[in-house]
């Protein structure tokens, strides 16, 4: 492992993407800085990338409190310059659209869209002195278009998707990289398979075609290789999903 005098910093780490983006980054030799709202739910995650030679620290984490985020992005700033910035916070959410109530849809606008401007915004201020840095949003098939039941999610990750396009077109020029990455695609998570149980029965769960979820390490190997692009051939917007999905 080389390591790197660079921070990366995942908000909205998860037990799937995140830790899996924080696991990538850690193993590159970066040092990563992952937030949650339950910060000890991260122990496993930090513990398996230092027991592989990386350096992780964790942090309990409410994005939608300005502040909070400041801080966090600015503790990982001062442990190392802040190289990248991860937006991964989903809030996905189904509910017809009467019984979706104004406390439901609210709640998912902070926590999908406007916690992912906050993020940007400070993630940006630190990186614009130095002239480098990368900002990366992690999008759904629900940032293109609504669906039955996703009028709160949807209309979040539309809004999160016009901040990523804003700050990009604001900030390429200063050579910060901000990319939205649409995940067009169930990726392989308990909350899926548990979904997939509810909706299609037992039988459907133990005969799940292999190729109709996205295993988590390959959304991170796709932000990895985000990462690694050439700033005269940068991505803005990236739509990956399984080869066997219908699209």
């Amino acid at each position: 492992m080389t390591t790197r005098n660079h921070t990366v910093a995942v908000i909205g780490a998860g037990d799937f993407i995140g830790s899996e983006i924080a696991k990538k980054f850690a193993a590159e030799g970066f040092t990563v800085f992952v937030g949650r709202r339950n910060g000890d739910k991260l122990a496993p995650l930090v513990a398996e990338i230092q027991s592989a030679g990386g350096t992780a620290l964790a942090r309990t984490l409410d994005a939608r409190k300005e502040e909070e985020i400041a801080t966090f992005l600015s503790d990982a700033d001062k442990h190392a310059p802040l190289e990248v910035c991860v937006f991964n916070i989903g809030a996905n959410v189904n509910f017809p659209l009467l019984e979706t109530t104004e406390r439901v849809f609210r709640k998912v606008w902070e926590m999908a869209c406007c916690s992912g401007f906050l993020a940007g915004r400070e993630a940006a201020r630190l990186m614009l002195p130095r002239g480098r840095g990368s900002i990366f949003f992690t999008g759904a098939t629900a940032s293109l278009r609504g669906g039955v039941g996703y009028a709160a999610f949807a209309s979040a990750k539309f809004g999160l998707r016009a901040v990523a396009q804003a700050a990009a077109r604001e900030l390429w020029p200063k050579n910060i990289h901000v990319a939205h990455l649409i995940i067009d695609s169930g990726v392989d998570t308990a909350w899926v398979r548990e979904r997939i149980k509810q909706r299609e029965g037992q039988a459907a769960l133990d005969n799940l075609d292999p190729n109709r979820l996205m295993p988590p390490a390959a959304v991170a190997e796709a932000y990895w290789q985000l990462y690694l692009q050439p700033r005269n051939a940068w991505v803005f917007e990236q739509e990956i999903r399984p080869f066997g999905e219908k699209w």
